[in-house]
């Protein structure tokens, strides 16, 4: 049983994985203009019980493994725990509930935005109610072994920027991670979710294991050039090289209707479109709300596949995982 008076709620927002030009070392976090939360709520509550528990509510808790031990919020309690033992921390039975707002299989970083909300949650919960709390680089680490239980390999360009907001470049450097990249601000991120999944596993087994090296000198002077651009704030050089030369080639096959729609918006103005994460998601970049409106009209007639489907007008979320 909960204590209810004992409680922390935290929010973890969506993200646009690769952002095209940058392939598992870009992310950028999103929020709807409209104030909807677009991700996932964790809330940690003590509770009287002498063992741990999961609840998980939401649109798509249906989507999720019914047995806690195969969620991966129940998972990020396990690390976490083991993490208490290493600095020799005393653990609590808690009370975990997930509010799954997130599509899974969506390519908005749903399984980021369960494991962000999870661990920054469990962490301030600690430092709440037992005066202890990891510092966000181990929290950040810890959602990137998290990330790699899923997908089986360590990546973070989703986790970071669902954690730290902004747009987030990923560094090889385990003392630091991921850098701020100055963003777009002005700009507005159409987000359509037609509706149907796809795995981030299948998506990463129709890559080629290998690339010619014009493609390896193309991707790296596109990435290049978009974050020199971005410290430079030139949003036409920016945007005009974003670009995915690594994955989207070989998953628009995954996902029907995307290279029509592809097509009709940047021959409309569109700023830059592309796959969010490994799909079904598409984003599309606007100069102005009344071209995101417009766009989002013309996907919801026209990419949307099932009731479960939506279309959001976004701006970036600087803020990351936040308290409620």
């Amino acid at each position: 049983m909960s204590i209810n008076n004992s409680s922390v709620s935290v929010f973890a927002p969506a993200s646009i994985g690769n952002v095209s030009v940058g392939f598992d070392v870009l992310g950028l976090a999103v929020k709807p203009i409209d104030g909807t939360l677009l991700g996932d709520v964790v809330t940690v509550s003590a509770t009287t019980d002498s063992d741990s528990s999961l609840l998980v509510i939401g649109n798509f808790a249906g989507k999720l493994p019914p047995n806690k031990e195969d969620n991966i919020v129940w998972s990020c309690l396990l690390l976490f725990n083991e993490q208490l033992i290493k600095v020799q921390q005393p653990s609590v039975a808690v009370a975990l509930t997930l509010d799954k707002k997130m599509p899974v299989g969506s390519g908005l970083g749903s399984s980021a935005c369960s494991v962000v909300a999870a661990l920054v949650a469990l962490n301030e919960f600690y430092a709440k109610y037992h005066n202890f709390s990891f510092s966000e680089n181990l929290i950040l680490r810890m959602t990137g072994q998290m990330e790699a239980k899923i997908s089986g390999s360590i990546h973070y360009d989703n986790v970071a920027p669902c954690l730290l907001g902004g747009l987030q470049l990923m560094v090889p450097d385990e003392n630091v991670i991921s850098r701020t990249l100055p963003s777009f601000d002005d700009c507005y991120y159409v987000m359509a979710y037609p509706g149907i999944e796809v795995s981030t596993k299948a998506a990463r087994d129709v890559l080629p294991t290998s690339y010619s090296r014009s493609d390896v000198i193309h991707y790296g002077q596109n990435l290049a050039t978009f974050v020199d651009a971005c410290h430079r704030q030139d949003k036409s050089q920016a945007f005009s090289v974003l670009t995915d030369v690594i994955a989207e080639p070989y998953r628009t096959d995954l996902l029907p209707r995307y290279q029509v729609a592809r097509d009709y918006l940047t021959g409309k103005g569109a700023l830059a479109v592309g796959i969010s994460g490994s799909g079904p998601t598409l984003f599309c970049v606007c100069d102005s709300k009344q071209q995101a409106q417009q766009f989002s009209l013309w996907l919801e007639d026209n990419y949307l596949q099932t009731d479960l489907g939506f279309v959001h007008i976004c701006k970036v979320d600087d803020v990351g995982a936040i308290a409620l």
